[in-house]
């Protein structure tokens, strides 16, 4: 009996030791309770977005006179704005704009980071330090102020100008990271074996870089997801984001900056606020599980 149990133990740790990394990270992940709760709260969102017409059948850009600042009713639950729009449809379809903002934002920034912190640290040298001086020239403004300064100029801000504005100016940080990470591979024995056989450049970045690389940038992926959701309610408060009267979050919380709205009608900026506060603390509970689950020492005390 002693030995099969010898023999069960060796092989739980032989099959342990055989499973990819991949594997071993997502099994750390589904045992994080706050990071599945983030997902199901993020999905529910997500839904809520894609189905926006079948929830509300009010359109989010056209007002009413007849209805401004009505409160909530059997066919306008969360009232109407100040030019008579339904809140709930411009909360639902707000939802979209937002989130795609977000998403779109995270996405741009993560390939012109990637791109160019893979480049830097792979080759090094000239054209490391010409990336690396470019970084410093655009993080030697604060974030915001060269991000406002950039949509002061422009005479109109799309969706699409807003996500490029933002991207343009959040890049470095994911360099540097990217770079670091490349860095730290660079000698490693199976960088220098491949390059021993004679593998070009792109087969070493993307066969073997990438993959080793991969849990920091689905990491910092997410939590610049979060980032920018902000940024754009952030902007969109202070009339420098996505124009009225796109719905966004941040469009309806700048109806509270007037005292009356604030005072008599909290349904109005509560409900888009509370979408925010729970859509980034999903992303950053996803965040932080997937930061766990690709380096499980990261939580260890």
């Amino acid at each position: 009996m002693k030995a099969n149990s010898t023999e069960d133990i060796q092989v739980s740790s032989t099959q342990k030791y055989n499973q990819s990394p991949f594997t071993l990270a997502r099994k750390r992940f589904l045992k994080n309770k706050l990071a599945l709760a983030g997902i199901v709260v993020l999905v529910i969102f997500i839904l809520a977005a894609l189905f926006a017409p079948l929830l509300t059948e009010h359109d989010p850009t056209k007002g009413d006179l007849m209805l401004i600042e009505k409160p909530p009713s059997a066919d306008h639950i969360l009232g109407t704005d100040g030019s008579g729009r339904d809140n709930f449809a411009r909360l639902i379809y707000g939802a979209r704009i937002s989130l795609t903002v977000g998403f779109s934002a995270m996405l741009f920034t993560l390939i012109i980071g990637v791109v160019t912190g893979a480049v830097a640290g792979y080759y090094g040298g000239k054209v490391d330090n010409m990336i690396m001086r470019a970084a410093d020239l655009v993080l030697a403004l604060p974030f915001l102020v060269l991000a406002l300064t950039i949509i002061a100029i422009l005479e109109k801000v799309t969706v699409g100008i807003f996500v490029t504005v933002i991207a343009i100016t959040a890049w470095p940080t994911l360099t540097r990271i990217v770079r670091g990470t490349f860095l730290s591979l660079r000698e490693q024995e199976f960088i220098l074996g491949a390059r021993a056989i004679g593998a070009n450049d792109l087969r070493i970045i993307f066969k073997h870089f990438i993959p080793n690389a991969i849990g920091p940038i689905i990491v910092n992926a997410t939590l610049l997801m979060a980032t920018m959701i902000i940024v754009e309610s952030g902007l969109s408060f202070i009339g420098m984001g996505i124009p009225q009267p796109t719905p966004t979050w941040g469009n309806m919380i700048s109806e509270a900056q007037n005292i009356r709205i604030l005072r008599d009608h909290p349904e109005a900026w509560i409900p888009p606020g509370l979408a925010i506060l729970l859509t980034v603390l999903a992303i950053n509970f996803i965040g932080d599980g997937l930061r766990d689950a690709f380096d499980p020492k990261s939580n260890r005390r």
